[in-house]
């Protein structure tokens, strides 16, 4: 590997030429340099993906190079800044040059959707493992955060619930419907709702993606803000697909806890709720009491189920 990785480099990463404003120095020399315009913050995070852990083995290298960077681009949605530049790195068990090809394809993809360059990064050899490190900009005072709710406040969320996890469970073998590849490609593919967290700067008091289940996410920010909440599960945007598993199995809390969904999920004043557009979905409010709970069917109970978590085995 580390013979040929400057060429593995320069045939499948450092083709493409920058595009963002942002860049001032790309691949090419020790360290990249970005340009953060004034009254801006820089913000900055960093996901791995690791084989039979966060994807299954033989999974199509073009998905893993688009979800890969989309997981990234979840994170700095949910505090409402806009994407400039990823670096990457790969390490690989040995050179597969179609596999790479095909992973360089789906990042790629993504990227310039987004318009976002890739400056950086590095390859070794090892356990298949996947990383990237995203950076985005956002307004000095306008970043998003997890601890920002308060009692009355709305709970709002992007898109649907659960159709990862259960896409998870169709690839895994465990569930068949007739809706089936919808929720394969969800799982596959999120989008990230990079357009939908520039939309909520100076709307939301609080926000977060949905990455390890809703229960736990939204939990987190429950914990940092110091407040309670409660879910209405009728207002729950499930799909036909979801809603037929749960129909077949009774599996309720699946699209609660189950992770990959990459949805916001965010509150609001009830005073500044008008001021959302049809993208979203309310799900609930914010209380003052601690704890999770939801109300379903004419009951609320305390809700005790836990989403993914690392090292949990």
């Amino acid at each position: 590997m580390p013979a040929a990785e400057f060429d593995l480099i320069e045939r499948f990463f450092a083709v493409k030429k920058s595009s963002n404003a942002a860049t001032e120095l790309g691949i090419g020399d020790d360290c990249a340099l970005l340009s953060v315009p004034a009254g801006y913050r820089l913000a900055i995070t960093a996901d791995t993906m690791v084989e039979n852990v966060h994807f299954l083995a033989g999974t199509d290298p073009y998905d893993l190079g688009y979800k890969l960077l989309a997981v990234n681009l979840s994170d700095l949605a949910s505090m409402g800044a806009e994407p400039v530049a990823v670096t990457l790195a790969l390490t690989l068990p040995d050179v597969d040059e179609s596999w790479l090809e095909r992973f360089a394809e789906g990042f790629f993809e993504l990227a310039a959707h987004y318009r976002i360059d890739l400056v950086g990064g590095d390859t070794t050899s090892g356990p298949l493992t996947l990383t990237v490190q995203a950076m985005g900009i956002v307004p000095a005072g306008q970043a998003l955060r997890r601890s920002g709710a308060r009692p009355g406040d709305v709970i709002y969320m992007t898109g649907k619930l659960g159709d990862a996890g259960l896409g998870l469970k169709i690839a895994q073998g465990h569930f068949s419907c007739s809706q089936q590849q919808a929720a394969l490609e969800r799982f596959n593919r999120p989008k990230p709702r990079v357009e939908e967290g520039l939309e909520l700067r100076n709307i939301a008091r609080s926000c977060i993606d949905v990455s390890d289940g809703l229960a736990q996410d939204l939990g987190h920010i429950l914990k940092q803000s110091g407040v309670g909440a409660c879910l209405d599960w009728e207002d729950l945007p499930l799909s036909n697909a979801v809603k037929a598993y749960i129909e077949a199995t009774g599996d309720w809390t699946m699209p609660l806890r189950a992770g990959d969904d990459y949805e916001l999920c965010f509150t609001v004043p009830a005073d500044k709720a008008a001021l959302l557009t049809e993208n979203f979905t309310r799900i609930g409010v914010i209380e003052d009491g601690p704890g999770l709970r939801v109300h379903r069917f004419g009951t609320t109970e305390l809700l005790r189920v836990q989403g993914f978590e690392h090292f949990s085995h």
